[in-house]
């Protein structure tokens, strides 16, 4: 880089059970010079400079609800976290549970769904979704795989929604981006997701060969498209770090 070295990277992701993990963001964080480390919620520090201060954050999914913190007490430290991430303009991206967390630090509240909506299938993206990241998004199916949901918070712009809810993602300013449903899941460790989340798919009534089938059937035809609409996301906060080199 002229003038000097390229400027260190960093993103840190906020983990809430192992195989939630960044999936198929992964390797588009380290494309773009990120290094990439993850942070164990309940188990890890999360109020140090090296997440309070990380280039991108992203928290990610978890079978717990976002407004139970008397029974997992670190979930007031990552609202804590996700305020004044929000509040410093930092990208921050927050998926299933982490969108969930995000809508509540920016006042919006998170409650039950009444149904669980788990498995395959498209959003409805509104107008404003249309402009936004998500815009190559169109009828390709994403993974659901939620009870609860949230109430759209002030000043943050709804991007889409389904029939069985109303509110499936956000953003908040240009740094901010809420997603309920998961881009980043990946075909190869999708199986850790049917063992981990057994004991719900039971209750829930949903087979787990279903599912494995449906991953593996829609891998290769929606893979270009959750990456683009990630790599939109990121090209979007890239341009922001251009025009404002120092932060």
């Amino acid at each position: 880089m002229p003038g000097g070295s390229p400027r260190f990277k960093s993103a840190v992701a906020i983990r809430h059970v192992p195989f939630e993990d960044l999936g198929i963001l992964e390797p588009l964080l380290a494309e773009r010079g990120y290094s990439v480390r993850y942070r164990d919620a309940g188990v890890d520090p999360l109020q140090d400079k090296a997440v309070t201060d990380a280039d991108v954050l992203v928290v990610l999914g978890g079978p717990i609800g976002a407004y139970e913190e008397d029974r997992y007490p670190f979930l007031s430290e990552e609202l804590r976290l996700l305020e004044a991430r929000c509040a410093a303009r930092r990208p921050t991206l927050g998926i299933c549970l982490g969108a969930q967390l995000l809508a509540r630090c920016l006042g919006g509240q998170v409650f039950p769904l009444g149904t669980k909506e788990i498995g395959f299938g498209p959003v409805v993206l509104t107008q404003e979704g249309e402009g936004s990241v998500l815009r190559n998004l169109g009828e390709t199916p994403v993974l659901h795989w939620h009870g609860d949901t949230y109430s759209l918070p002030p000043k943050a712009r709804r991007l889409a929604s389904t029939g069985a809810c109303p509110e499936q993602a956000f953003d908040f300013g240009e740094t901010v981006l809420a997603l309920q449903f998961h881009l980043e899941w990946n075909v190869a460790r999708f199986e850790q997701w049917l063992v981990g989340h057994a004991v719900e798919l039971a209750a829930a009534g949903i087979d787990p060969r279903s599912l494995r089938e449906r991953a593996r059937q829609l891998d290769v035809d929606t893979l270009a498209v959750r990456r683009r609409c990630l790599e939109n996301w990121l090209d979007s906060i890239a341009i922001l770090d251009t025009c404002n080199p120092h932060g």
